[in-house]
Order: structure tokens, then C-alpha cells, then sequence
């Protein structure tokens, strides 16, 4: 009879335990804006994340038979606020974090996280950092805690002022930008590398705004308008790119826009057919670059989340690499997963991408793209129903987007 009870008991446990490994997680902190002005941003990515986890890792087996989970903590696009957040996923025992939308936060996470590990080499965190392009965070601030999976600043607007060097209508830049790291490092590059390549071009205005707190841009354009520019540089990115953009389309403002973000959430809506040939930007990836399978998940994702719209092919990219990584691995230590992925080559669906290991900084192909009329044929897909879509001009090889680091890395 007791050793009866005994086997039941087992047996019962054993059963737990099936169960509770059929329903472990393997959990990652998207730390972003959920509420303020950028809300809207920091919903499409965490959406996006949510279903990169489910289709292109979980309904693939998982990882090591484990689900991969996104979970939400809003930093309110504060980096103050990012770290609040980031101890407040610590204590609920999340080991890995995720972060794009500004450097500053980024900035505020790679401080906090490199002082946790540092104290608690047991319960390391690493860093996965999908969107804060400043270069900093691979150079001199660079991390082995910290993975960039977006090109830098440094590495775009390379391979944008490479394309403006052969065009010679430009002559007068306009350099607009958020007042922090970000739009500084973009007013930076533009002036630096257009003064090596593109000498006779004169940089004739250069207005840094407070960022998430402008509300109407009209004056910003009466200034570009005055200035004579015929061209507009900015690195602005949700509700400051849209609005600035509907400003200049309300002023009649002619003068072309070369952006990193015009494709993102209601910059489409907001240009409209006065953005035809005149918007133009630096992606990894556009809804019109063949894909072998983007195509199916953009459209499942639009059909989804009705307004929202699939734009982060690098969250697909992350998701999968970090879950290769761990699968490799056959861990979810911090330190393994950090090894697994330095050095990793994966056929992303943009081409063939490489996480470098000296700074851990990703390399991919890049495309410039500017916003043309869908025709069915190089527009194929419109941009938020719009009826206009992005049209390739160039692109990047994985190779010829690389550029040199000054990253001392300390290695644990």
C-alpha cells in the first residue's frame, strides 16, 4: 500500500514536471515607451517582437523546448525611467533585455547593466539593443553585455552621403535633429562626411528641437524654407518625423528629406502623395526588397494589428538569431548566450548578416529607398494604404556597410 502511494505520488510529480517544461518560458524585458508621445512606436515593436517569438521561434520547436516571451515594462522614452524599469525586471528574474527607441536610454542601460554584472557576476543580464543607432554605444562605450542588431549612425549616414556624393543637384543641406545623443551624432556625420565627399555643398542651417515635446513644426520649416535648402537631413524618428514631415506639406516646402525612419508607424499617412520622389530613406529592409518569406509574415502581421503596420525586419532578425544562439548554446546563461553570438553569420531574410565580435555590432546590406506611386512592379506593396511605397535606388552589400571600431571591449 505505501510503496503503491509512493508510485501515484511520482507519478504525479513527474507529470508536473512534463507539464510545467511544456509551459516554460524563456522570458525578454522590452524596455520602451508605452505611454507619452512615443507610445506609438514602443506598441508597433513590442507587437513585433511578440510575433517574431511566435512564429519564427516557438512554432519551431521553441527554444530547447521552451517558449520565447517579449514582456512589456514601460520606460516612457525616459532614461531615468530605463532604469527603474531595468531593476524592476531584475527583481522579477528576467536575465535578458531588450531596447531601441533612443540612445539615451540605451546609453542609461549599458551604465546600469554593466554595474549590476559587475556586482552580481551570478545573475548577469545581457543587453539586446534592436533600434539606438548613436556609435558610441560601440565604440567608446562599447559592451560585451551589449548587442546592436540596427546599423549605427556612423554606418548609415556612410552609405547615405556615399549616394548624395553622385547627386549633383544637391547643393544646400538642411540638417534637422532631436536634441539628444542621437540627433547631435547625425548633425555630426552629415557635416563631416559631406565636407570630405561633397565639398561644394553648403550645409546652410542646422536646428536641434527638444524631442516628444513639439507639436507643430511650422516654424522649424519657415527656417528651412527661408535657408534656401534643397535638401533636408534628419534622423527624427516617430511622431517628430511625422509631424515635421506633415509640416513641410503644409508649407508647400520642394526641398527633398533624406530620413533613417520615414518608413515607421504614420510617417506614410502623413507625407501622402506630396512625399512622391522627394522622401527618401536608409533601411535595412523595405516591404518591396524580395524576401523569401517577409512577404507572408508583413502581410499576416498587417492583417492582425489593423494601423499598425510591419516595419522592424531586425526584430526578426534579433529574434532569431537570439534564439540560435541559445539553442547552439544549449543555455540561457547570459555568457553563454553573449559567446554563441559573437561571430555569428545568419542568413537573415535581407542577405547574410554577421554580429562582428569586437564591438558586437551587426553587419548587414543596407537600401536606400524613396517613396515612388505603387505600380505593381518595383512598388509592389503600398506603405499604410497610402497607395505610395518604397522603390529601391541602392544598396549596401553586408561588406561595404562595415566601418571600422574603436571599441576596447572587457571581456569576462
Amino acid at each position: 500500500m505505501k510503496n503503491t502511494l509512493l508510485q501515484r505520488l511520482a507519478l504525479v510529480a513527474g507529470t508536473l514536471l512534463i507539464g510545467g517544461s511544456a509551459f516554460a518560458q524563456v522570458k525578454i524585458a522590452y524596455i520602451d515607451p508605452l505611454s507619452g508621445p512615443f507610445a506609438n512606436v514602443g506598441e508597433a515593436g513590442l507587437k513585433g517582437f511578440k510575433e517574431a517569438a511566435d512564429i519564427l521561434v516557438n512554432q519551431k520547436g521553441g527554444i530547447m523546448g521552451q517558449k520565447l516571451e517579449f514582456v512589456g515594462f514601460d520606460n516612457k522614452g525616459s532614461p531615468q525611467e530605463s532604469q527603474i524599469q531595468l531593476k524592476a525586471a531584475i527583481d522579477q528574474g528576467f536575465r535578458f533585455i531588450t531596447q531601441g527607441n533612443g540612445s539615451g536610454a540605451a546609453h542609461s542601460l549599458i551604465d546600469a547593466v554593466n554595474k549590476w554584472n559587475a556586482r552580481n557576476p551570478d545573475k548577469t543580464v545581457l543587453f539586446f539593443n534592436y533600434a539606438a543607432v548613436d556609435p558610441t554605444l560601440t565604440n567608446e562605450q562599447c559592451s560585451f553585455w551589449h548587442f546592436r542588431f540596427d546599423a549605427n549612425t556612423e554606418m548609415k549616414m556612410e552609405a547615405i552621403t556615399n549616394f548624395m556624393e553622385k547627386d549633383k543637384k544637391i547643393k544646400k543641406v538642411f540638417i534637422i535633429g532631436q536634441d539628444y545623443a542621437h540627433g547631435h551624432q547625425v548633425a555630426k556625420y552629415t557635416k563631416e562626411m559631406l565636407a570630405k565627399k561633397r565639398p561644394d555643398v553648403k550645409i546652410v542651417g542646422e536646428d536641434l528641437h527638444p524631442i516628444g515635446r513639439v507639436k507643430d513644426f511650422a516654424p522649424y520649416i519657415a527656417k528651412i524654407k527661408a535657408s534656401g535648402a534643397d535638401t533636408v537631413m534628419t534622423g527624427n524618428w516617430g511622431n517628430d518625423l511625422s509631424l515635421l514631415v506633415k509640416a513641410a506639406k503644409d508649407a508647400g516646402l520642394k526641398a527633398r528629406f533624406f530620413t533613417y525612419y520615414a518608413g515607421g508607424l504614420g510617417t506614410p499617412q502623413a507625407m501622402g502623395a506630396s512625399g512622391e520622389d522627394k522622401v527618401l530613406q536608409l533601411t535595412e529592409w523595405h516591404s518591396n526588397v524580395p524576401t523569401k518569406s517577409t512577404e507572408k509574415f508583413e502581410a499576416d502581421f498587417n492583417k492582425k494589428y489593423p494601423g499598425i503596420y510591419f516595419y522592424y525586419m531586425r526584430v526578426n532578425t534579433m529574434t532569431e538569431m537570439v534564439a540560435k544562439a541559445m539553442n547552439t548554446a544549449k543555455s540561457t546563461d547570459p555568457k553563454a548566450v553573449a559567446l554563441a553570438l559573437e561571430d555569428m553569420r545568419f542568413p537573415a531574410e535581407n542577405g547574410e548578416v554577421w554580429m562582428r565580435k569586437s564591438d558586437h555590432q551587426l553587419m548587414q546590406p543596407l537600401f536606400i529607398s524613396v517613396f515612388s506611386k505603387k505600380d505593381g512592379k518595383a512598388v509592389k506593396h503600398d506603405s499604410e494604404g497610402t497607395g505610395f511605397g518604397w522603390k529601391t535606388l541602392a544598396s549596401v552589400s553586408q561588406r561595404d556597410s562595415q566601418m571600422p571600431t574603436s571599441c576596447i571591449m572587457e571581456r569576462p
